[in-house]
């Protein structure tokens, strides 16, 4: 690309696009345009950006093409997620209940009955690893729950368990004869 490709509208609407936006591909994709008119060759605009060359020739094409529309990430392919807005509705509500609300004997969701109770009254079912990544994209941390006897055992004896072993530990070990 030639210092003289873009007109100066042409280099005004590309900066607006620039600075107007907050999707740093967007950003990168314009500058490369930008550095490619003053005649910057694709090598040295590709190491000062962080992109690859490919990369750089990729978005000048797009934009020979398309124009400033072509500067605009399009939409990944695959096929659209199972995880409608709904579903993702009730994850958050279901994540933000206690379980025994909802009449589960039990206090703590995992990942596995989280599943199950979505997939009930949802009607769509994903893997736990699935729904470990849903629930990252919505912002929820999890950790495995740590099982304790506090609250159910006797805190008492636990404390004078607790100190009979302290002493236990201090006490001089007597050395076992060794057999041949």
């Amino acid at each position: 690309m030639a210092a003289s490709t873009l007109t100066s509208e042409q280099w005004d609407a590309m900066d607006q696009v620039r600075f107007s936006t907050t999707d740093a591909a967007l950003f990168r994709n314009a500058t490369i345009i930008l550095m490619s008119a003053v005649g910057r060759s694709k090598f040295s605009i590709a190491a000062d950006l962080g992109c690859s060359p490919g990369t750089v020739d990729h978005v000048r094409r797009r934009y020979r093409e398309q124009g400033v529309t072509g500067l605009y990430n399009r939409t990944p392919p695959g096929r659209t997620s199972r995880a409608t807005p709904a579903y993702r509705a009730a994850l958050r509500q279901a994540v933000q209940t206690p379980p025994q609300t909802l009449g589960y004997g039990f206090s703590v969701w995992s990942v596995g009955r989280l599943a199950a109770h979505l997939g009930k009254h949802t009607g769509i079912n994903f893997s736990d690893d699935q729904l470990r990544r849903l629930l990252h994209q919505e912002g929820f941390s999890f950790q495995r729950p740590k099982h304790t006897m506090k609250g159910k055992r006797d805190e008492a004896a636990f404390g004078r368990a607790q100190a009979e072993l302290e002493e236990l530990k201090k006490k001089r070990c007597v050395p076992m004869p060794m057999r041949c």
